[in-house]
């Protein structure tokens, strides 16, 4: 695919880098993303990639939401990241009823986010719940007017329920090395009440649209988003070497580090491993999505292939921004350099439970023939 040939979200995202880098010390200072960056992605429709179209959404296919995050990411990781999380959640439309899917996503300003972990517990009253519960990793929820969180319910139901933001406690605890400007603090629900109908079971719950990103799973989606952060700043590393290695001399050295065998080297092996990762995701993500766009499930073994791809970018883009990090020499331990940032950001990707290198002895299992609980893949 050429630059002329990128779908037009894309191309905004792209476009919009100059007020994200902006303002991503920012975001660095009060640990969340800032008003003007929320402003610019939401007015660029960024926040809701997963929308149906009968609720006024872009749709985007699967490969083309990774581009978008991947984009953001590389004007500022937080920013990606809470793309990610916001853009994931609005898949969650299509398994809503009609009414309340418009209720919360006709409005193309609205932004959701929340954290599907079954942190909350959900008693019964009348034709809904009321839902108490602390969930951490709350990303982005600081400007969302819905925020939803995974709770067990006593009906023995696993359901991510919904709820306006103004019926969450929000709590100072994001105080972190890497994602800083995320606001990935701690929410809580305090007896909240929940519809039924503002509930949807994973893995249950059948949609409400017949739509392709409705068949497409869930957590494969959101480990594919996740790994699109980690492109986004990898790349970001390499161009700030790029910009770097041209003019710095290192200390006893005649030659600029772009001169130097070894920063050659080097730079040759990161650029292939990170192009080569890129079009593992993307191409596995392609094939699955003629599956779902043909009516067809994504069957496990292709789950499995994602996943494994969504890992592979995580440990890849970590190692990529590692090796321009020491490339650059001392210039990177300063706050003024990016490339400190995009070291404490791409090591926080690798520790999201979507994209932990742990998980491939689950792949590796199923790649081997041996039974695995896909549930979550």
């Amino acid at each position: 695919m050429t630059i002329a040939d990128r779908h037009p979200l894309v191309e905004m995202a792209w476009k919009v880098g100059d007020v994200v880098r902006a303002h991503a010390d920012e975001g660095e200072r009060i640990r969340r993303l800032p008003p003007a960056t929320v402003d610019t992605l939401t007015e660029a429709g960024l926040l809701r990639l997963c929308v149906p179209e009968a609720y006024g959404g872009s749709e985007l296919p699967p490969a083309r939401v990774v581009e978008v995050i991947e984009a953001v990411a590389h004007a500022d990781g937080a920013a990606g990241w809470c793309t990610m999380i916001a853009s994931t959640t609005s898949s969650m439309a299509s398994f809503l009823t009609p009414d309340v899917a418009r209720q919360i996503y006709a409005d193309p300003t609205v932004v959701t986010g929340g954290v599907f972990a079954p942190n909350g517990r959900g008693e019964r009253d009348g034709d809904g719940f009321r839902v108490s519960g602390r969930w951490q990793w709350g990303s982005g929820t600081q400007h969302c007017r819905y925020v939803l969180g995974g709770a067990m319910c006593d009906d023995d139901t696993f359901r991510l329920c919904f709820t306006e933001a103004s019926n969450v406690t929000f709590h100072d605890t994001w105080y972190t090395s890497g994602m800083r400007g995320t606001g990935s603090l701690d929410f809580s629900f305090d007896d909240v009440f929940v519809p039924q109908e503002w509930t949807v079971q994973p893995a249950v719950t059948k949609p409400f649209v017949d739509t392709p990103i409705a068949e497409f799973p869930n957590f494969t989606l959101l480990g594919a988003g996740v790994a699109a952060v980690g492109l986004g700043i990898a790349r970001r590393s390499l161009d700030e070497l790029i910009d770097l290695a041209g003019a710095k001399k290192p200390q006893y050295s005649k030659r600029t580090l772009a001169q130097s065998s070894f920063t050659q080297v080097e730079m040759a092996r990161a650029e292939a491993s990170l192009r080569a990762a890129r079009a593992f995701l993307l191409d596995e993500l392609e094939q699955a999505w003629e599956l779902a766009a043909a009516g067809d499930a994504v069957p496990a073994d292709a789950r499995v292939r994602i996943r494994l791809a969504a890992v592979h970018v995580a440990t890849t883009a970590a190692s990529v921004v590692d090796t321009a990090f020491t490339l650059a020499g001392g210039t990177a331990v300063y706050d003024t350099s990016v490339l400190g940032r995009c070291l404490r950001d791409a090591h926080v990707v690798t520790q999201h439970v979507m994209t932990a290198p742990k998980l491939l002895e689950t792949f590796g299992k199923s790649l081997l023939g041996l039974d695995v609980d896909t549930t979550m893949i």
